[in-house]
Order: C-alpha cells, then structure tokens, then sequence
C-alpha cells in the first residue's frame, strides 16, 4: 500500500514539475524579451579566425531592441571615416539593418529576421542567427559557424539614463 501511495505521489510531482518546466519556459522568454528591449552601444567586436589569434575590429555602433519585437543595428569600423578621406570616397564600410526579431530560449538564440539593409542588400529576407548572453547591461551577441565554432563576437552595454 505504501508503495502504491508513494509511486502515485512520485507520478504526481512529476507531472507537476512538468507543467512549471512549461512555464518557466514561458516566464523566461518574457523576462529575455524585457531584458533585451533597450539602446545598445558597441564595447567590441572581437573575430575568432579558425588559424589566428582573436582580432579586434575596432568597431563603434549602436543596436536597439523595442518591446514589440523589432531591431535595428548600426556600426561601423573606427577608422572608416579617416580612411574614407585619405582615399578621397565615401566608402560604405560596416553594418545597418533592421527588422523583427524572435527568441529561442532554450538554445540562447536571438535570430534577426532581416527586412533591410543599405549596407548588405543581400540580408533582406535572410535571418541573422546571433547565440546570446545577457548579462545585466551587457549583451553578448555571438556569432557561429555550420560547425558551431564561434566566429565572432559583438559585445553591446545597455545606455541608460543616469
């Protein structure tokens, strides 16, 4: 009888653990969106080349997140507007984007589904997969190979108003 009792009561508790998995799930992409949303700037984009030492792009940008599940991100190299002068055009280095954005909790992914670039008119239609960390202000966005090795890295702290 014991036994029986302890069995159904072991049943019960899984089924209950379950159900708050599900919901967890569900908390935790609320509290990832909320997290997000927000203006970014750009501390470093660091690039992992699969022979070499980690490379620091000296990049300046800014990324911003709104609580209706859009992006834009913007960024370019520091010294592209130096180079820009001594090579006497106005070179079109960099990044800028926009569009929705969705969450895969589970695996830590945002995935920027791109609706337009100046910069990159091919990503229009395509998705940018980024694996985050969210960290406080800082956001970490990484970006991988089909192997799964990390290519690169952009790290983004949150503006706030202080």
């Amino acid at each position: 009888m014991k036994t029986h009792s302890a069995h159904a009561m072991g049943k019960f508790l899984l089924i209950l653990i379950m159900l708050s998995a599900g919901a967890v799930r569900a908390q935790t992409l609320n509290e990832v969106k909320t997290g997000f949303v927000g203006y970014y700037e750009l501390v470093s984009f660091i690039s992992f080349p699969a022979d070499g030492e980690p490379v620091n792009n000296n990049y300046s940008g800014r990324i911003i997140y709104d609580a209706h599940d859009n992006m834009s991100a913007i960024g370019m190299p520091l010294d592209a507007p130096e180079a820009a002068r001594q090579q006497g055009e106005s070179g079109s280095q960099g990044f800028a984007y926009w569009g929705k954005v969705s969450w895969d909790t589970e695996r830590g992914i945002v995935t920027h589904h791109v609706e337009g670039s100046p910069t990159r008119n091919t990503w229009a239609g395509e998705d940018n997969v980024r694996y985050y960390e969210l960290d406080g202000d800082i956001l970490r966005l990484s970006l991988r190979d089909a192997t799964g090795r990390t290519t690169g890295t952009l790290t983004w702290r949150k503006i706030t108003s202080d």
